[in-house]
């Protein structure tokens, strides 16, 4: 993934358009997100987006995006809707391992929180 990939990759999550953002993972992708199991399989993916994810709507603003070798971070923030109505405001690090043909095999996110 590239930074203009990585750019493209969070509109679509923005524009609620699942399939175009499901197609960019490998068949049997992985993704590791706080409070959840690991999401393995596009079908799986497919479930979180469309059913379970708990944010309604907002804005993803990518700070950093660094690319080499197959691996890309991104460090950025994001403001928006929960279903519940609640706001919802925070800085997020992701950690991409793609495939040799440009699609996600391994998504890692991290939410900066206070925990203490």
């Amino acid at each position: 993934m590239n930074v203009e990939q990585a750019r493209e990759f969070y509109e679509l999550i923005d524009t609620d358009d699942i399939d175009g953002l499901i197609g960019r993972f490998a068949p049997e992708a992985a993704y590791h997100r706080p409070g959840y199991d690991p999401l393995v399989g596009r079908e799986r993916l497919r479930r979180f987006y469309a059913e379970e994810r708990v944010i309604k709507e907002g804005r993803h603003t990518l700070e950093r995006v660094v690319e080499a070798d197959g691996l890309t971070a991104v460090h950025g923030s994001f403001r928006g809707t929960l279903h519940d109505g609640r706001r919802a405001a925070h800085r997020f690090a992701e950690f991409f391992e793609s495939t040799p043909d440009g699609l996600i095999a391994r998504r890692d996110t991290f939410f900066f929180t206070s925990l203490v």
